[in-house]
């Protein structure tokens, strides 16, 4: 097998062989639309498509209040009320909260006297 490559013109066609195998091989892996940069596209689509639902979602909320805005006018007091603090003349408004009472807060002081983890409500 070695008395082939024993002439100029085999080693030669040896090399280009070698290196058209390489370039390939380059092409494939690293070259425009090859393995990796396919990968890192794939990547960038699977995060776009989150963003886009969480968008898509943001966009259907916002197109419900704008049909409630247009459509109703209680949407319109509500953001009134809410938003801006305006009451009718000789009304009391009394806003209720929506956080349960079992809540248990995120932060808890260290230098609280009483431990909040402790002490729960009977209800």
């Amino acid at each position: 097998m070695l008395e082939i490559f024993r002439s100029t013109s085999s080693k030669l066609i040896l090399l280009l062989a070698v290196v058209l195998v390489a370039s390939l091989q380059y092409q494939f892996w690293l070259g425009e639309g090859g393995y990796f940069p396919h990968q890192a596209l794939t990547q960038q689509i699977s995060q776009q498509a989150e963003i886009n639902t969480e968008l898509k979602e943001r966009n259907r909320i916002l197109a419900a209040e704008v049909f409630d805005l247009k459509n109703g006018s209680e949407a319109i007091e509500e953001h009134a009320r809410l938003d801006l603090g305006l009451i009718k003349p000789n009304e009391t408004f009394v806003q209720m909260s929506t956080i349960s009472t079992h809540y248990k807060p995120i932060y808890i002081d260290p230098n609280a006297k009483e431990d909040t983890a402790t002490n729960e409500n009977p209800d």
